[in-house]
């Protein structure tokens, strides 16, 4: 198991899928009406592990921020 803080939206994999189909479907993108607007984000949720599987493998990993060999100045 894995502690994560209250809010870790780079650490939530529903937030990295969430951010995923905003990119693919949603992003600069006009639908005539709602049904189109739900189809076109079920299509993109239903490609997932087909279409978009190699996209998904690198939602998966983690992408920590980490600072190897970083010198601190004293003051």
């Amino acid at each position: 198991m894995l502690f994560l803080p209250s809010y870790s939206p780079n650490r939530n994999l529903i937030e990295r899928l969430r951010k995923f189909v905003k990119k693919e479907v949603l992003n600069s993108r006009h639908h005539q009406d709602f049904k189109r607007f739900q189809g076109t984000i079920d299509g993109c949720l239903a490609d997932l592990p087909t279409k978009h599987r190699e996209n998904l493998a690198t939602l998966r990993t983690h992408n920590f921020q980490t600072w190897d060999n970083v010198s601190i100045l004293n003051a």
